[in-house]
């Protein structure tokens, strides 16, 4: 009987927090868990993305790795490359069975064993059958003080750029109450800071007649030390009443990622996307306006089919002009079946590269312009418990990355602070004359 598992995890802060959940399922079957990288397993599960060809190529990297430590060890590839390809998955060498988006939670029930056969098995259902929401949570291992809880599941949407609506199915919401008891139990558990998590986190139990409001709502209610932040949000979801709950409560995260791909109205148009670049920017002004030293996050593609000069230009400078605080920027990539791949107007790959560095560039300087804006301000800041150097580092409330002298009394505890300096995208700070921690 193998005794060993290592996982290796793909993509989004929504697949590690799965491979979390199926390799608690693999210690209550007796296994141990070891470190993919440095230790040698009996088994290995490899939770995929397929947002990005690199990450389908990385997919087939990370199997040849784990045979190089073990060529006779078992080999499960999951999730959402699983759900899409598992023909392709089953033929790289040595993969012995593939796991689609429902089944990548019923391993055991699946397998009798873990013995390597001569043929890979696939089990995958069809998108359309995937109703079941599966329960998950993970934490940070490097941390120990943030933890990541899964409200919802699928997606609605038709972005013609997308794979994830047909590689997770429809949109789907844990239950409430159980939302609750999760929470509760990470609480338990010391975790300070729980983000919110899912594909599409802001549609929450569309088919429940609860939505996202309710549920913020019905945690804040749970007594205790804490922080909750939600992992992104699309913008035409993010309510006024989500933006005024978040400037009333001490509880919420002073922070919105919020998904934008393109700062042109064509591109949005061809995107598929639910707003356009006015109801965008108004969105940002309110939300900022309202509350104080908001951190706001933006996704953003570049090299989309069709995307001229001009319409790059248009993005660089519309965000340019945006009170956000960071970008993540992402290099269109060609997915099959999706609407996308047919359009004309193909962007040379040395210019979509040009573009992401741009902005690249263009991120590093928001990020430094907003954390000096944070200078002589107080932030409450959750520390961690790691040493670098005599400094400890945490993340305020507004997601402002923040280093102070190592105080053993401080780690995972939300604590106010004053920043004195930015020093190489990092906050430096003091305690604030008041030294007391939150409660919230």
């Amino acid at each position: 009987m193998a005794s060993k598992v290592a996982f290796y995890t793909l993509g989004c802060k929504l697949n590690f927090s799965e491979t979390s959940t199926i390799g608690r399922q693999f210690l209550n079957k007796g296994f141990s868990i070891v470190d993919y990288n440095h230790d040698i397993a009996d088994v290995y599960v490899i939770n995929t993305c397929t947002v990005t060809e690199n990450t389908e190529k990385e997919c087939r990297q990370v199997v040849r790795r784990a045979l190089r430590h073990n060529p006779n060890a078992f080999i499960a590839v999951v999730g959402c490359y699983a759900q899409l390809r598992p023909d392709e998955l089953a033929e790289i060498e040595g993969v012995d069975a593939v796991f689609g988006s429902n089944e990548k939670f019923k391993i055991h029930s699946l397998l009798e064993n873990f013995e390597k056969k001569e043929q890979s098995c696939i089990f995958v259902s069809p998108t359309e059958d995937i109703n079941d929401f599966h329960f998950a949570s993970s934490t940070e291992a490097d941390t120990r003080t943030r933890a990541f809880l899964k409200i919802q599941d699928g997606c609605d949407y038709t972005c013609t750029y997308c794979t994830i609506p047909m590689a997770r199915g429809k949109s789907r919401s844990m239950e409430a109450d159980k939302i609750v008891d999760g929470f509760k139990k990470l609480l338990d558990d010391g975790y300070k800071e729980i983000i919110l998590t899912g594909v599409n986190v802001g549609d929450y139990g569309k088919a429940k007649e609860r939505d996202l409001l309710y549920v913020l709502n019905n945690l804040l209610k749970v007594e205790g030390e804490y922080r909750l932040r939600i992992s992104s949000i699309e913008p035409n979801l993010l309510t006024d009443e989500i933006i005024s709950l978040t400037a009333s409560s001490g509880k919420m995260a002073d922070h919105f990622h919020i998904p934008l791909q393109s700062g042109s109205d064509k591109i949005l148009r061809l995107m598929q996307r639910r707003y356009n670049t006015a109801g965008y920017r108004e969105l940002i002004f309110k939300a900022t306006e309202k509350i104080s030293k908001l951190g706001i996050g933006v996704d953003v593609i570049v090299g989309f089919p069709g995307e001229t000069e001009e319409d790059f230009l248009d993005t660089y400078n519309f965000l340019k002009e945006l009170p956000v605080s960071y970008l993540h920027v992402f290099t269109y990539s060609e997915r099959p079946d999706t609407k996308a791949v047919l359009m004309d107007g193909s962007v040379d790959v040395v210019v979509r590269k040009k573009r992401n560095n741009m902005l690249r560039i263009l991120s590093d300087k928001k990020k430094n312009e907003f954390y000096r804006k944070m200078i002589g301000s107080e932030l409450t800041v959750l520390f961690e418990e790691e040493n670098h150097d005599g400094f400890m580092r945490g993340f305020a409330s507004n997601y402002v990355r923040v280093k102070h002298p190592y105080e053993e009394s401080m780690v995972n505890r939300l604590s106010k602070i004053k920043i004195e300096e930015v020093d190489d995208n990092i906050c430096t700070a003091v305690i604030s004359n008041n030294t007391s921690t939150l409660a919230g």
